[in-house]
């Protein structure tokens, strides 16, 4: 297989864009991935012409497999009512992350520190198939945009595909120590950031392949824009776009939430927790030891961002003042946040292994979830916000049905 830069994208594949964040610059470089048309000649160009943007028909669910039985014991140290409906159980370690297929939202796709990686079904937490054959943590998993495809990647690098309906593993390849991987929102084109600065992205399952050199520095997080511009590089902790793509908001360990125009690049603001606000500067290549930007995200309904930190504050922050709103202070640090869509409540994991729903617009607790008897790592909400997956240092998965007075 090519890797050279040279090598060919999918024709059809929006054009892509990267942003890279030097140090601590405040103006952040845009540069253009595929800066004109293809060349005709070009022969990989050309094989990918075949790439298919237009959502295929749903498949039905594989019945096969076994039901899971509900298990006793408590692994770790937090006990305390569960209020999952289902418990995914055959992780033998600290199960690291967890993907929803976007088409139907029943399957999830989950990886662990057992370095296996399963793909199991919500309803009944029946096993459909084992993702086999890594030899690290399994770190990043997730579905194609149709839902046929499924990746996973460990953090030696390696990375697999599977068919979904056949269970049949379709690509494989090796890139260095894995830092993200995300698919692209409407091809079977899959991207993939390395501790080497690199950016990857290959056609599924031919594996033709384009490499984007990096800055010197890992590629730590990175983000596929709706209108197909791919993420920044760089020294970040966690990086969220708006719906449209036109802003990017990036966490650091320096405890500072940058937004940033994508058009142009350059930060146009700066939120920083009013706990941490009266604290030194930071020198370069410096860590803030009691704190950090965890998670962040845009509301689809109210210019409002929230930002996560591992102090256990969240942060309701007003775009257009480019203010603080409201305060909502965890027991314990902050993992990750999500936005239900169309609407202004923001859901919240966190070490305390509890899962958190809150009204951004008051800033008010909603209601809560337990279960988990180890600190929470990932999490993942379905598009009708009716469940949340969720996995644990405890090894295991466990799904929550939401339930709101509000709706």
């Amino acid at each position: 297989m090519e890797s050279e830069s040279e090598s060919g994208a999918a024709a059809d594949t929006p054009p892509l864009e990267t942003l890279s964040f030097h140090g601590d610059e405040e103006i952040i470089e845009v540069v253009e991935l595929d800066p004109g048309p293809p060349d005709p000649a070009d022969d990989l160009v050309q094989e990918m012409e075949d790439v298919d943007f237009e959502e295929e028909e749903e498949e039905e669910g594989n019945e096969e497999g076994w039901v899971l039985e509900p298990q006793e014991g408590v692994v770790g140290s937090m006990e305390g009512p569960d209020d999952s409906e289902v418990t995914f159980a055959l992780h033998s370690a600290s199960v690291f992350c967890v993907s929803l297929d976007p088409k139907t939202n029943t399957l999830a796709v989950t990886g662990g520190e057992d370095d296996k990686a399963f793909v199991w079904r919500l309803s009944d937490g029946e096993l459909l198939f084992e993702c086999a054959g890594h030899k690290d943590s399994v770190t990043c998993a997730g579905f194609s945009h149709d839902s046929t495809l499924v990746a996973t990647g460990d953090m030696s690098g390696l990375l697999k595909v599977w068919q979904v309906d056949t269970k049949e593993e379709v690509w494989s390849f090796e890139a260095g120590d894995l830092e993200w991987m995300e698919w692209h929102p409407r091809a079977p084109v899959l991207l993939a950031g390395t501790a080497d600065g690199n950016t990857w992205m290959w056609k599924v399952p031919t594996g033709d392949c384009k490499t984007f050199q990096g800055p010197n520095c890992p590629a730590t997080c990175g983000r596929v824009l709706p209108d197909g511009t791919e993420g920044h590089q760089g020294p970040l902790t966690c990086v969220a776009t708006n719906q449209d793509g036109s802003l990017i908001l990036t966490g650091s360990v320096d405890c500072q939430a940058k937004l940033v125009s994508a058009t142009t690049g350059k930060v146009v603001g700066v939120f920083r927790p009013e706990t941490v606000a009266s604290q030194p500067s930071l020198g370069e290549g410096e860590e803030s030891e009691s704190n950090s930007v965890e998670s962040l995200g845009f509301c689809s309904v109210m210019p409002l961002a929230a930002v996560g930190y591992l102090d256990g504050t969240l942060a309701i922050y007003d775009l257009s003042t480019q203010t603080l709103r409201h305060q909502c202070q965890h027991q314990s640090g902050i993992v990750q946040l999500l936005w239900e869509a169309g609407t202004a409540v923001v859901y919240t994991c966190s070490l305390d292994g509890i899962v958190r729903l809150w009204d951004a617009r008051t800033g008010r607790l909603l209601t809560d979830y337990r279960g988990h008897t180890a600190e929470i790592l990932d999490f993942a909400l379905s598009k009708d916000a009716s469940l949340v997956v969720t996995t644990s240092g405890d090894h295991k998965a466990k799904v929550f049905c939401v339930q709101r007075p509000d709706r």
